[in-house]
Order: structure tokens, then sequence, then C-alpha cells
């Protein structure tokens, strides 16, 4: 009589737990986000870009990596389940918004919020489908370096910039041209001055600040909607500590509502490459002064340089503090050292900190690379400014074959790939032969 009681017992406690672990997205919900996102690209029907946006996507959870596709794979790798298709992210692969193949097909991939919010899902299914339309196009941006947008002389100049950026998208004509005038002046001043990084920051400003662009314009039913929106965004990385991986999503952002304004056809753009600035700059016959730097600084004042230099103070004195706090846990002895060769980050900007000369501390994020996948969480890690290795925190190391574990980390090497241990501290290397 026990065993009649205890399994049925059982396999409700089994079923319910299936049940919490699906998280918010439930199939009904599901499907009714698929039909609107659907919606919104048809809405479209390819007059921003040349193609409707609507693919092959999958919504993915982070917590168990659960996949929530609207259509199946090629090879029966996706499961169908009250009318959508579900499966296991592998873990081998990195959970962000690069479309990622899976069973002979190119899938567009959202990654969910942790909690569930209407415009930040289908927008971030939007983001998801217009990376899985470039890259169907053949556009692809490789890695971006914009680790001088960290730097206190940037990071004033592109606020000045974004400050006459603004004025001049809330102006009316010639105070508007004007306004756009000084953000180009501004612009070439920065770019004036980390001349080696200026590919850099086209192909990040092309590859996020025109997705940025498209999800808000996409996903918000009105002009004043769309602005809002945009502002929230442009509020948000302006406040953010470090500017190295976020500045792109606005500024990109930024320079294609100006274009979008000007009836510019963004079906030209066929390339990550293309100068955005350059491309307002020509739209709106702006004349630029063959020097920007002669004339910025005159124009600073006009954009409240005196707070701005107030605010960068303060960031530079809140980097010093989590600089005393943070530089033993990753200087002293024992450190995991790990040497980044083709690293694919999956991460929030807001969880990204500078620590000076130290480099950029991840509060979370996870990494993998050819060695394998580590996923961190406080007390993070440290990723050098040339982006040539990162470090973790050697406390509490655990070994367990090609598995390793420490205080906030976790890390699973692939085949010929090995940890060593030298003067207290642990490199990862290929296996010598």
């Amino acid at each position: 009589m026990r065993k009649w009681i205890f399994f049925p017992v059982l396999l409700l406690l089994i079923s319910c737990r299936g049940e919490k672990n699906e998280g918010y997205l439930t199939p009904e919900k599901a499907l009714k986000y698929f039909s609107a996102i659907e919606e919104v690209c048809t809405k479209d029907g390819g007059k921003l870009w040349g193609k409707n946006l609507y693919g092959p996507m999958m919504f993915i959870d982070r917590t168990n990596r659960r996949i929530i596709a609207n259509q199946p794979d090629a090879e029966g790798i996706l499961k169908e389940k009250n009318g959508i298709y579900t499966g296991v992210y592998p873990k081998e692969l990195i959970i962000n918004f690069t479309p990622s193949r899976l069973g002979g097909i190119l899938f567009a991939i959202a990654p969910l919020p942790s909690e569930e919010d209407d415009y930040r899902i289908k927008s971030g299914a939007i983001h998801g489908l217009f990376h899985r339309f470039r890259e169907s196009s053949g556009i692809v941006s490789p890695p971006y370096n914009t680790n001088n947008m960290d730097e206190k002389e940037a990071r004033l100049w592109i606020k000045l910039e974004w400050k006459a950026l603004r004025k001049a998208l809330e102006s009316e004509e010639e105070q508007s041209r004007l306004a756009l005038r000084d953000a180009l002046i501004f612009r070439g001043s920065n770019r004036e001055l980390y001349q080696k990084f200026a590919a850099d920051e086209n192909r990040f400003e092309n590859n996020e600040g025109l997705t940025a662009f498209t999800y808000t314009l996409l996903c918000t039913g009105s002009p004043e909607e769309f602005k809002t929106r945009l502002y929230e965004s442009y509020d948000r990385i302006y406040s953010m500590q470090s500017y190295s991986r976020s500045y792109g999503f606005i500024e990109g952002a930024l320079y294609a509502t100006l274009l979008y304004n000007k009836g510019f056809d963004f079906k030209t753009l066929v390339t990550n490459d293309t100068d955005l600035g350059k491309a307002v700059k020509d739209l709106y016959n702006i004349e630029l002064p063959l020097i920007c730097r002669d004339v910025a600084g005159s124009l600073a004042v006009s954009y409240d340089i005196d707070e701005i230099n107030r605010e960068e103070n303060k960031r530079f004195s809140d980097i010093r503090e989590n600089l005393q706090k943070q530089i033993s846990t990753f200087t002293e002895k024992p450190v995991v050292f790990l040497e980044l060769e083709s690293p694919y980050f999956d991460y929030e900007p807001e969880d990204i900190h500078s620590l000076d000369t130290l480099g950029t501390l991840y509060n979370s994020m996870r990494v993998s690379d050819n060695w394998g996948k580590l996923a961190v969480e406080k007390p993070g890690c440290l990723v050098a400014s040339n982006f040539k290795f990162l470090r973790i925190s050697a406390k509490g190391f655990k070994e367990e074959k090609n598995k390793f574990s420490g205080e906030g980390w976790h890390l699973e090497l692939n085949n010929e790939w090995e940890m060593v241990h030298v003067d207290q501290n642990y490199f990862v290397r290929k296996l010598r032969p």
C-alpha cells in the first residue's frame, strides 16, 4: 500500500519541479510572443533593411539553458511540445545574441531577461533576429577593441558628443544643425586623439548601435515612445562606469536615428565598417574644421563640461576605492591565469567596472575560448586592458578531472588542455606533445 501512495506523490513532485524549472515563459506565452514578434517584423515588411527580419529564432533561459524555439531544426534535435520546439542549449556554447547554428538551421538567439518584461522580451528577440539577418547577408563583425573609451579624456569627449546629439534630436532646424556640428566636432576630437581605434569603433557602432536602433524603432508604436526608449538607453549607458563594451550601443543608435530622420536608405549599409558619423555629416552637409580639437574646447562650455568633469572625478575616486578593495583578489597569490585566444563573452554591460591600469573587472560573465568554457560570478574576473588574458582568484581551488572551480567560478577544459601549478599560481595551457 505504501508503494501505491509513494510513487504518485513522487511523480507529482517531479512534475511540479519540472514546471517550476520552465520559468515564466510557458508554451502559451511563448506562442503569443512569437506571434507578436512576427507581427512587428511583418508590419515593417522589410522597409528598413530590405527584408522581413522574422525567421528561425529561439529564446534561451540562462538559468537552465532551456530552448523555446519557433520552428524545428533540420535534424530533429528540438522536440515539438504544445506548438513550440524545446531542447537544451549545448553547454559548450555561450548564451548571447550571436546567431547559432543548431541542427542545420541558423537560429536567432534571444536570452530571456530574468523577469518577464514585454518590451525587453520583444526587443531582445528583434536584437537576435537582426544579428541573424546580418550574418545571413554576409555581414559578420570581427572582434573589436574599444578599451580607449574607458580613458578619462575619451569619456569627456564622448559625453560632450552625446549631449550635443541629444540636443540636435530635441531642437528645431538651425539650432539642431548647430548642435549636430558640435557633436561631430567632439567626435572628431576624440578620434584625433585615438586614431588607431577608429576602425574598431566603427565596427562596434555598426554591429550593436544599428541593432539597438532597429529593435527600438520596430518595438515602439510612435515617435514619442521611440524617443522615450532611446533616452532610457542613453541614460542607462551614460551612467555606466565603463564604456568600453557599452558605448557603441547608444552611439550607433543616436547616429542611426539622425540618418533615419533624414530619410537615409539603410539598405546601402552592406558592411560593418561604415563611419556612421561621416554618413550623418555628409547627409546633413556639415562642414568641420580641419583640426576639431582647435575649436572643441570653447564649445564644451555650452554642454556642461564642468559637470562632466565632476562626474569623471567621482568615477576616478570610485575606481581608486574599488582598486584598493579588489587589487589583492587578482594580484596576490594564488591566482588562476587564462590566456585569451579567440574568446566569446556573455555579460551585462552594467557588470563591468574599470580598475584603471589593472584592466576591467567583470562581476559576472561567461567565456568560451579554445581551452574550454568559464562561468564567473562575484567576486568576478579581471580582463587585461589588451584582452590578452584574464585572471580569477584561486581561493577555494578544487579540481576534478577536466573540471575546476573556485570561489565564484567554474571552469571546464577541452581535451588537449591542462591546468598547471607554477609558483603558487595556476595557468591553463595546451598539452605538450
